[in-house]
């Protein structure tokens, strides 16, 4: 079994934010700190997770990112990934979903996985289009919000249960190879050992020129980014105790508090 774990590289949420004016590119206000997006975390524990019940499986980790991100690529081999792989790019370039996902797949595509695994959302930009864009690039059948897996390899198939809406749960049995975007909660991610992180520290990743794919035309871009504006009305209500009452019981029915 050959396991693909894509992961992200994010700024602490805590981080303080500004807007650049000339490029309309958001940067950290000062020092920043920046780590594995959560749920990536779990996908890579679910990946080590089956490595430990399948003997002969391989682990391979990757990122899209600049010099950076081969920080979560040290974390990921620290949890038990076997290599990591790092497409490098520069830090000023905005890359769509569209783009990362096409680079991810023309990289497993060469490589023949057996299963993809990404995390079910990226806690900066809160979308989840990269792995089903993945599935969709290599016309695999995919499943999103998984949240219990069972691979069959003697059957060559995975059997899945995903969350949707109303706490509803969706079964599904997936042909391999197959993608799944994994929900947080799955599982619970390992701490790295010293000893693994020694070993990523002297294994080093590998590092992939992404201008070496095929070349993709980027199908979205930034236009501006603006922070929230603050639009706090205040109303006064007139009248005696008893009409202040009924204006206040009418202001929380309109906005449907009560």
């Amino acid at each position: 079994m050959k396991i693909l774990v894509s992961i992200k590289q994010v700024l602490d949420p805590e981080t303080d934010l500004q807007v650049d004016g000339r490029s309309g590119s958001v940067r950290a206000a000062g020092p920043a700190k920046y780590w594995m997006n959560h749920a990536d975390e779990f996908a890579v524990e679910e990946a080590i997770l089956i490595k430990e019940a399948l003997p002969g499986t391989v682990v391979h980790a990757l990122t899209v990112g600049p010099e950076r991100a081969a920080q979560v690529l040290e974390r990921s081999m620290g949890m038990g990934a076997d290599r990591g792989l790092h497409l490098l790019v520069p830090e000023e370039d905005f890359l769509g979903p569209g783009t990362i996902a096409s680079w991810i797949a023309a990289w497993a595509a060469e490589e023949k996985y057996d299963l993809i695994l990404t995390g079910v959302m990226a806690e900066d930009d809160m979308r989840g289009q990269v792995g089903p864009m993945i599935a969709e690039w290599m016309s695999l059948p995919y499943a999103t919000s998984v949240i219990h897996q069972e691979l069959r390899p003697e059957e060559n198939m995975v059997y899945v249960e995903r969350e949707i809406e109303g706490g509803q749960r969706e079964l599904l049995e997936l042909k391999l190879p197959a993608v799944l975007t994994i929900q947080t909660g799955l599982n619970r991610p390992r701490y790295p050992t010293l000893s693994n992180l020694l070993r990523a520290k002297k294994q080093k990743a590998q590092v992939i020129d992404p201008r070496s794919f095929h070349p993709v035309e980027e199908r979205e871009k930034i236009l501006r980014f603006d922070k929230p504006r603050k639009s706090r009305v205040g109303v006064v209500l007139e009248g005696n105790a008893q009409e202040k009452a009924a204006q206040l019981l009418e202001i929380l029915k309109r906005k449907a508090f009560l």
